[in-house]
Order: C-alpha cells, then structure tokens, then sequence
C-alpha cells in the first residue's frame, strides 16, 4: 500500500514538472488571519531538495505522523522533512498541511502549501478540506477557484469538501455550488457517490424546496447509506416528515439496515409528527431498540431532544437519566426541548446539574440563555440570565462569539428588559444580520413599535440587507402604530429583495393590510401567493372574520381552504368562531366540525365557542359548552361566560357565576368586572353593584383604571353620586374614561357646577378631552340653563382640540335651548346646521316644544312631528310625544289622529314602570296597578299621603293626565302613576334609609310636584332616576330646581 501511495505521488510529479500550470496568479484571500507575506518565523523554510526514494527513515515518518493531528508531532514531522531533505516530497507536504488543518492551524497550513515547489491536486484537496472543516468557508471557495484556475483537476473529496461550506454559506455560496455542479457535470465525478451527497447536502439546506436535492438522489446510479442518511436528513430539517418516513421504508426494502445516523435524523421527524400523534416517537423508539442502538450517546440525545420537543418531557428524563454516557449535545437537546414547552426553571436545573460532567461550549451558553424568557416569572429570569451576562462578559464570549451577544439580546427582550436589551446589543463589538433582527423583533415583541422601525431604518442606513424575520417584525410596528405608508414602502423593500415569495413574509404583509384596514389589499396578496401554509389561511380568515359585513368571504375563504386539503387548527377554529357569531345559522356547524376535527376539547376553542354562543344571544348552548369544558376551565372560561350573560341582561345569573368564580380561586378579569358593573348601572341596581366593588376588591382588581372609572360610571347612574365623587378622588391613575364618568354623573345628577369644575380640572390636569367629554359639558350646561356657556363649550370643541361636532352635541345645544325656551334661536340653529338633523335632534326639539305654550311652539312641534313621522315611522316614542303635545294644549282631535296614525302603523308604547330594590328583591309598578300583592296597603298610603299634601296647598296639575275625560277622573289617573305607588310601597316599611326609584320614562309635572311634598312630609331623602336625569327631593325641594 504504501510502494503504491509513492508511486501515485511520483506519476503525478512527473505529470506536472513540465507544466505551466505551476505559475499562479497571485491568491484573492477575504480572511484577514490568512497572511502570505510574512510567514511563521517559528516554522523551518521550505526549498527545493531532492527526496531520496528508497529510505527507511522515510517509511517511518508517513507510518508516524499520517494520521497524526497534535501541534506537536506537526512541528516534529515540519522538521524532519527539512532536516531530511525530504522539502519537494509532495505526499509528505501533504500530510503536513493535513496536520496543521487537523487542529486548527490553517495560517501554517497556508504557510507550507505556498512553499511547496510543486503540488498536485491531492495539496489543494488537502487545503480546501481544512478550510471548510475550520469553518473558513468563504477560504475554501476561494482556494477551489484558484486550482480549477491553475488548470488542476479536483478530486472528489475537493468537491465535496467545497460543496459543504457553499452549504453553510446558504444563498451566499448556493450560486456558487451551482457552478461547483455545472463544472462536475463536465467531469468523471459526476455520479462519485461523494459529490453526490455534498449536492443532496447543499440544495437541501440552501434552496427553497427539497426538488433539486431528490432529482440528484434519483440521479445516483449507486446509493450508499451516507447517500441515504443525506437525503433523509435534508427532509427531516425541511420538515417534511412523511417522506423522511418513506425513504426510510424504501432504504429497508433495498436491504440497508438504519444507522445511527438515520435514526438521528428519523428522530427529529417523529417528533414532528408526534405534535399530532404522541406515539410515533414511541414507536421509532422500538425500532431503534430492536436495531441495538439504543444506547448510543447520538440517537440517545437525539431521543431526548425528540421527545422533549414533542412535549413528553417525562420520558425525556427518563431517557437522559438511562444514558450511560451523557455528552453536550443530549444536555443541549433536553434543555432545548424543556425551554420550548415553557419549563425554563427546570432547563437551568440541567445545566446546574451537568455542567461539572461536560465540556462545555458557547452554544451552552446560547441555550442556557435562551432558557431564561420561558421562566414562569420573567423577573426571574431576567436576574438569573443577567448573573450569565456577567460570566459571559468577563470570559470574553461576547465579544468573541457573536451567538452569544444574539442570545442576550433575545433573553432581555423575552423577559420584557427592552432596555438591557438594546444595552446589549449597542455593546457589541462585532454584529451581523441576527444581531439587527433580535433587537428589532425585540421591539416589536414588546409594544415599541416607534423603536423597531427606527432601528430598521438605521440598518438600511448601515447597508445592511434585512432577512424575512426583519421584514416581518418592521411590519408588525408599522400595523401597531397603524402606519400604513410606511408599511408599503417596506412592502417595496421585500419585493426589491426578492422576499415577495416567500411565504412567512406573506403572511405578515396579510396581517399587516388587515391591521390597517385594506381589505382589497389583503386580498391581493393572497391571491399573489406561490404557495400557502396553515399561518396563510389562518390569516386572511383572521382578516375578514373582524368585520361583520364580510363575515360570508371569511366562510368561503375558510370553505376554500377545506377544499384544498388542509385541516382546521386551532387558530382557525378560534377566528372563524370570532366572525360568524353575527351569523347565526352558521355557528353550530362550525361547532359541528371542530367536534369532527377533535379541536372542541381545546381551552381557546371552548373560549372561542362560550363566546360566539353569548353574542347570538343562546344561553342554553353557551351553558352546555361551559359545563363541557370541566378541567379545561380557565379564567377566559369563567370570563367568557360572565360577559355572556351580562350581553343577554341576565344580571342574576352573572353576580351568581362572579360569586362562584371568586369561591372556587378563579382571578376575575378586569374587563369582565368592568362590563358587570356597566350592567349593574344599566338597570341602577346599586347592592348588586355594592357586590360587585366588594368582588373587585377580593380579586385585588380596584385600582385598575378600567375598573375604576366603571365604579365611578355605576354609582353615578345608580344615585349614589357621594360615592363615585369619593371613589374618583382616591383613583391613583385617571384616563379620559374616568373624567368622562365623573363629569357626566355630576351632570346627570343637576350639579352642573360640579361638572364643569371637574372638567376644568380635566383641562389643567393635561388630560386631553374627546367627543363623549363635550356631551357630559353640554348636558351640564342644558340642566343648569347655561346657553352662552353651552355654545361657548360647543365652539371649542372645533377651534381648540379640533373636534368635528357630531350628531348627540348637536342633539344638546337643541335641548339647551329648548330647556331654557329660546325657541327663535332654536329654529335657526336647526337652519345653519351643518348636517341633516337626525331622529334624535327632532325628538328633542319636539319635547322641548311640549314645554311651551306658545302658538310658535306648537307649529314647531307640529313640524318636529312629522319630520319624525317620516323618518322614523316604526318607533312608538315619536307618536307618543306628538300626541302628549297635543294633548297639553288641548287639542283633543289631533291627539286622537295621532293615536290612529299609531295603530295603523302596529307600533306600541312602551309602558311606563318604576321599580325599587328591596331586601326581598326587586318590586316593579305600572300606573294603576293591582298586580301586587300589597296593593291595598299601598293605595292606602296614596290616599294618606295625598290628604295630608291637600293640607298643605297641594293642587293636581290635571294637564298632565293627558286625556279628555271630566276632573275627577283626570285626578283619578295622576293619583297612580308608577313612581307614586312606588315611594307609597317603601313608606310601608319600616325605615330610615333614603328612598331610591327608577323610572323608565321622564317623571311629568304632577308626579315631581307629588315627590317634593312627599320629602318634607317624611322627612327623608328620595332620589328618582327618570330616563334623562336623577331627581334628590329634600325637604320639599328637588335638585333641578324644577328645571328639567
């Protein structure tokens, strides 16, 4: 063998001493460590000698030193060929460039391959290979390119060591293996099962699809299981598990038995799959145990990676703990797989634990960083990955390996330390493309929206050429802040750079137009797709399931996607549920399907569906999926369901559901409690309230703003206002919520000096106001008979915060001049204004002229009436008011026309009630009732309490019983009107406590007269709450000032 290595190595001297091809050109180097012009000083020069053929002593140096790879037996061997003379022996420079690769020494290596006086193509080989195993990738490009130059034919292992760092290089060095494959296509090598592979290699990592590494496998006239592993490892990094699967089975067929190496590969793609079917792992961990490989260290990690990241982390342990011989690699992969499924606490454990037993490496460090975002408390985590940062730093990995700098900016951005992060990452000496993402993903991650795209900007500023995962964050800030322009400029830029097909950025730009509102834009880019994922789908059903009109296109677009063989997820099932809740028919299909699909078992969908159930109003069926759900339960659930019945005004049910949430240790929502309180002020029941701000306080919920002002709005509206002024004044933090409460509850309540104080505050406070702040000024400035002020509050809405008035701030300056009588300036106003008065405006101007007597009033009034006639036909409040109009002047003939007009139209009147809460619940009146089971008790405290008002100068205002009958009858009727048998039923109990009634509709003259006596003669407070202000009867005298 070795007479034959000598001959070889001679023939091809012979072969090149007379060729010109020993002339170079001068070598293009792109690694500054690479230096030809001042060599080693430590290493003897070489020059030319003649080397003896027949010599022991030269046996004896390539038995010793041809396997070698120590720096000291590559000094040795450096010495004995020059002190030998053996400095032409090309097989001998080999073996020493060979040797100097081996352990990293490649400015030697250089050193000696440029002295060589003559060098074949097995020198080149030699260099090249070293390159690429000392990841000098662009080095080995280079060098390849010089000796196809030179004119020297390269053997296999040059190409496949040249094919390998063009596979790490990715795009950059994939053009360039491409030409690497056009030249091997003109050579003997074309089917050399090791170039073959280095091309399975390559385009499997480095293009877009597996096509080109298959057609150069199907091409191979003889396959090895090198030739097999390679192929099954580009489809199980691409993720393409099933026809990793089916190669394995072919490989099978063809006789090959799995190596270590396949298994390894085989691993990685049940583990894949095993995201929907937990036992194919298991089921390839059998075969590995049948084939005896059970126990070796590389399927061994590979197992514990597998099945850690396919979430069964306990038999992941339980694996690690068998191996016999654990290394890096199975502590990377279980700690890997612990911090995807969210256990970083347990992943730190790891490495405390292993860190004595191996060696470790930077990429330790990367993954022990990487640990620290998934900590359950991120406060945590951030101190522990900061102690790291500090070992880091002081063992110069940072500055050294660029990962490790990557990876902190990762960890402080993860555990929401923005700032550390960007500290991080101005630090760093050295950055490349990763480095800019993390930091720009990090922004957006963590809602600084402004931040991220500044920072993409100062990339390109950089020169820098952003990836798909920079696109995509910079699109992801640019929908947050809701900057369209600037997202279609970076739209511009991705197409520029090539990345329009690419289908993550794709999915983004979806998102981003759906965001923003652009529908039709969404649309296009969809439809401009190559190809789609599940995330493609989901995303332009997420797009159209957020508006109600195009619910219909996001049901044919999910229709679509059926079609096409692709099967529902969990995100899915989640936004079409979010979409057709308005589209009742469709709801319990799709509740259908996601049974079929076994997603109904997941927590989101039951969410989805509890919520989808409560918005179209079916109880029943939100009920059953509730009590389905058993374990699965969280606080979405509970919330869900508290929200659901709330949006269906069944109060009761809901205080019930709060209580046992609060029983059972479940955390009320923010939003949830907000919405219970709204509800609890929508029908001003103020012990149900009272429960609800206990709840909150149990559930430490108080001080949130929301809560907060929703406790302002709810004693507000409940007649409570001491309360919400009390409450308003300890909030620690107020939003334009809080104020807009606090000013319309002092404005509902007849203090409108109070109102206007508190907004004045609002101002100097540098809170800015908004439209719903200028209807409570307004309805202030109406309840006090403030006209001037009203429209000086009105004209700033335009010309100081340039706030367009709307329809309900015109509906209040009408209101304000009807109220204060200004007729003349009433009618002109309705004349100069900007827009068509709506149904609102002309009902308001329609009460207002019920209030005069004038001849002016009731033309107006009359006009008023039949602009609401017209526009408004089906509502029986627009008859109503006509005919009360009428009816207050005497105009007993029109009155009765309208209440025809009214019939015809089949509308009716709501009735009017009023309600009170008692201890033993909730006590409902109609005028004249009889219903109630303490009628005579009440009727007789009418009776007394009238007898005793007569007395004191009480006169029935009979013009308000709106009917044409005789007197007494006239009186009859005012006698028992809802809210007075309602203050007669409380005042048959025994109490002290004040008086609150609800009334649905506004309190008329007669019975506001009835109340203020009623106050003095009990001497007690009564709050009435009508359907546009709360009244407090004191002692004879009512807040308004009988002016409402």
């Amino acid at each position: 063998m070795f007479q034959r290595n000598i001959l070889f190595t001679h023939r091809h001297l012979s072969y090149y001493s007379n060729s010109s091809s020993l002339t170079f050109a001068p070598l293009l180097l792109h690694s500054k460590h690479i230096n030809t012009q001042y060599p080693d000083p430590s290493l003897p020069s070489i020059s030319p000698s003649p080397t003896p053929l027949s010599d022991e002593n030269y046996e004896s140096l390539v038995n010793r030193y041809q396997y070698s790879c120590s720096d000291e037996d590559s000094k040795q061997l450096h010495l004995q060929i020059f002190k030998n003379g053996y400095t032409c022996d090309v097989f001998l420079l080999n073996t020493l460039v060979n040797i100097y690769a081996r352990f990293g020494q490649m400015l030697s290596a250089r050193k000696v391959f440029d002295e060589m006086p003559v060098r074949n193509s097995i020198s080149w080989s030699c260099l090249i290979s070293g390159y690429t195993r000392n990841s000098m990738h662009n080095e080995a490009c280079t060098v390849f390119r010089e000796m196809i130059r030179g004119g020297f034919p390269p053997v296999h292992y040059a190409i496949g060591s040249v094919l390998r760092a063009c596979q790490v290089l990715e795009t950059h060095g994939l053009r360039f293996g491409m030409q690497v494959h056009g030249f091997v296509l003109k050579t003997l090598y074309v089917f050399h099962e090791v170039v073959c592979n280095g091309l399975i290699s390559m385009y499997g990592n480095c293009m877009g699809s597996s096509d080109y590494a298959f057609r150069v496998f199907n091409e191979m006239q003889s396959r090895s299981l090198v030739s097999w592993n390679s192929v099954i490892s580009v489809c199980s990094h691409r993720a393409d598990a099933i026809s990793a699967f089916k190669l394995l089975s072919r490989m099978q067929v063809g006789g090959l038995h799995p190596t270590e190496y396949t298994f390894g590969s085989i691993i990685t793609a049940a583990s894949m799959l095993s995201e929907t079917n937990s036992f194919l792992i298991q089921q390839v961990m059998c075969m590995i145990q049948k084939s005896g490989f059970l126990f070796d260290v590389y399927v061994g990690s590979a197992l514990v990676s597998g099945f850690a990241r396919s979430g069964q982390i306990t038999l992941a342990k339980k694996i690690f703990e068998l191996m016999d011989v654990k290394n890096v690699v199975s502590m990377h992969g279980l700690m890997v797989g612990l911090a995807r499924q969210k256990h970083g606490e347990e992943a730190v454990e790891v490495f405390l634990k292993m860190k004595t037993f191996v060696k470790l490496t930077s990429d330790s460090y990367v993954i022990l960083l990487s640990t620290f975002g998934e900590f359950s408390d991120l406060e945590e985590g951030r101190k522990m990955g900061k102690e790291i940062h500090g070992y880091v730093i002081r063992n110069g990995l940072t500055d050294s390996n660029v990962a490790v700098g990557n990876s902190l900016i990762n960890m402080y951005a993860k555990c929401g330390a923005v700032k550390d992060a960007f500290s991080a990452f101005k630090l760093m000496m050295n950055k490349d493309e990763v480095s800019w993402n993390s930091i720009i993903t990090g922004f957006d991650q963590n809602a600084c929206f402004l931040d991220a795209i500044l920072m993409f900007c100062e990339m390109r500023r950089n020169q820098l050429k952003p990836g798909n995962f920079t696109i995509i964050s910079a699109l992801s800030s640019c929908g947050g802040l809701g900057f369209l322009r600037l997202g279609e400029q970076i739209h511009c830029e991705g197409v520029k750079l090539g990345l329009e097909n690419d289908v993550s950025v794709s999915n983004s730009l979806v998102d981003f137009y759906s965001e923003t509102g652009c529908v039709n834009n969404c649309k296009k880019v969809f439809s401009s797709m190559q190809e789609y994922d599940q995330v493609s789908w989901n995303s332009i059903i997420g797009a159209f399931s957020d508006s109600n009109s195009l619910v219909l296109e996001s049901v044919g677009y999910f229709m679509e996607m059926m079609r096409g063989g692709w099967r529902p997820n969990l995100i899915t099932s989640v936004n079409m549920l979010g979409g057709i809740s308005s589209v009742h028919e469709l709801v319990r299909q799709i509740h259908g399907l996601l049974l079929k699909y076994h997603l109904a078992d997941e927590t989101a969908v039951g969410n989805a569906m509890l919520m989808c159930y409560g918005k179209c109003g079916n109880m029943d069926d939100c009920e059953n999926v509730f009590s389905k759900m058993g374990d699965l339960r969280d606080e979405t659930s509970w919330n869900s369901m508290i929200s659901g019945y709330v949006h269906n005004e069944q109060l009761n049910k809901a205080m019930d559901l709060v209580k046992l949430m609060l029983t059972n240790g479940q955390r009320l929502d923010c939003f949830t409690l907000a919405s219970v309180l709204s509800a609890c002020a929508s029908v001003a029941t103020l012990e149900r309230g009272m429960e609800v701000h206990a709840c909150g306080i149990r559930a430490y919920v108080d001080d949130d703003v929301v809560v907060g002002s929703a406790l302002v709005d709810m004693y507000a509206k409940c007649g409570r206002i001491d309360y919400a002024s009390r409450f308003f004044k300890l909030m620690r933090v107020k939003n334009v919520y809080s104020w807009n409460s606090m000013i319309s509850g002092y404005a509902r309540h007849g203090n409108g000096d109070k109102s206007l104080k508190i907004f004045n505050n609002m101002k100097l406070e540098g809170q800015i106001p908004d439209h719903v702040t200028y209807v409570g000024v307004l309805s202030a400035c109406s309840h006090m008979g403030l006209v001037d002020q009203g429209f000086d509050h009105f004209k700033s809405m335009r010309e100081v915060y340039g706030l367009n008035p709307k329809m309900e701030h015109f509906s209040c300056m009408v209101d304000i001049l009807g109220r204060a009588g200004e007729l003349d300036k009433l009618e002109d106003f309705l004349n100069k204004m900007l827009m068509s008065p709506s149904v609102l405006i002309w009902r308001t101007v329609l009460g207002a002229c019920c209030r005069s007597n004038s001849e002016r009033a009731t033309n107006l009034g009359i006009r008023a009436g039949s602009k609401l006639l017209e526009l408004d036909p089906n509502n029986a409040v627009n008859y109503v008011l006509l005919s009360n109009m009428y009816a207050v002047k005497g105009k007993w003939e029109d009155m009765r026309k309208t209440r025809f007009l009214m019939k015809l139209a089949e509308v009716k009147k709501e009735a009017g009630c009023s309600w009170v809460s008692m201890k033993d619940g909730v006590h409902v009146f109609v005028a004249s009732d009889k219903s109630h089971p303490e009628i005579d008790q009440i009727y007789e405290k009418v009776h007394e309490l009238q007898g005793r008002m007569r007395e004191m100068g009480y006169v029935p205002e009979i013009k308000y019983a709106l009917h044409d009958l005789e007197i007494e009858n006239q009186e009859e009727i005012l006698s028992y009107h809802s809210e007075k048998l309602a203050v007669a039923f409380v005042l048959t109990r025994k109490s002290e406590l004040p008086i609150r009634i609800m009334k649905n509709l506004r309190v008329c003259g007669d019975c506001h007269t009835f109340l203020k006596y009623v106050s003095k003669i009990v001497g007690r407070l009564i709050v009435v709450r009508d359907s546009n202000r709360f009244h407090h009867f004191v002692d004879g005298k009512c807040s308004c000032g009988d002016y409402w």
